[in-house]
């Protein structure tokens, strides 16, 4: 089982006051999938102050079990919301989601948003009535995606696609790496079906890390389809609980900057991914806060 820290302490930069404070939201993912997210609450928030943090050190999360995973979740999240006192936690992350969002809506008292996939929307918008989500492995076995379909989709042909790599695949993409179209066209290929004289039109992205190879995703695939981002709606529930909370709770807890990223495995940043972090607001240069003792 892999084994990764957690960080303690956040950055000394003192935050510059203002009146209104400004929103804080912790944005949370396994990696930098979490970042298509972002980017969409980036775009409706443009005044928040976003903490991203990507548990790079426990990447991919399909590696660990069920109960050690919500085990370390669960604990990180507590040391991250005492350095950081977020006012939201967005979890942008489909297993994470799936699996530990009772967990931490039980234990701390701030809104937390999850993301599962788009099986609603795709199943409204369908005209062939053949939809396919792709995901990793985990949430295509998680009952909470079947019970997704059997509410929202049970009139139409779903196909369930766990792809191995795809995660991966993005991750080294967005860190600037060359990645072989013919293994991504190979991991999306059960997704597009034939039944009836119909075929496949719409493709749920189920994990937050896809969306950043769809343009790769259009290249290969068989015949062109809708591919279902669930980012748009995650920052519009963002904005809805936004507008009706309070004062900020971070207004004279601490001292953190606005804009900054963790890496929990105290890498440092690709050059390939700095321009991207920049252009959402992270803060240039890029600064890291590094992992210490934790779980």
């Amino acid at each position: 089982m892999p084994s990764a820290s957690a960080p303690l302490a956040p950055s000394p930069t003192p935050l510059l006051a203002a009146e209104p404070p400004c929103r804080r939201i912790l944005v949370f993912d396994s990696g930098v999938g979490g970042l298509s997210v972002l980017r969409e609450i980036r775009r409706a928030e443009p005044g928040a102050d976003i903490i991203y943090v990507a548990d790079d050190a426990a990447f991919p999360y399909g590696a660990w079990g069920e109960s050690e995973l919500v085990a370390r979740i669960v604990a990180l999240m507590a040391r991250l919301i005492d350095a950081f006192r977020p006012d939201m936690v967005v979890i942008a992350c489909n297993t994470a989601s799936t699996l530990v969002l009772p967990g931490l809506r039980a234990r701390f008292a701030l809104p937390f948003v999850g993301t599962v996939p788009a099986i609603k929307p795709a199943a409204t918008a369908t005209q062939s009535r053949l939809v396919s989500v792709l995901a990793t492995p985990g949430t295509v076995k998680r009952d909470y995606t079947r019970a997704l379909i059997d509410t929202y989709a049970s009139h139409i042909g779903v196909t369930l696609v766990g792809s191995e790599h795809l995660a991966a695949l993005a991750e080294a993409h967005m860190r600037g790496e060359p990645i072989d179209e013919a293994r991504v066209a190979a991991e999306i290929r059960p997704c597009f079906r034939r039944a009836g004289g119909q075929r496949t039109d719409m493709i749920v992205l189920g994990c937050t890390h896809y969306p950043f190879l769809t343009a790769i995703f259009e290249r290969v695939a068989p015949w062109p389809v809708t591919w279902i981002d669930p980012a748009p709606a995650i920052a519009r529930r963002v904005s809805s609980l936004l507008a009706g909370a309070g004062r900020a709770s971070h207004a004279e807890a601490d001292d953190v900057g606005p804009g900054r990223v963790v890496f929990t495995s105290g890498r440092p940043v690709p050059t390939a991914l700095a321009p991207l972090l920049v252009a959402l607001g992270i803060g240039e240069p890029v600064r890291f806060v590094a992992p210490r003792d934790g779980v």
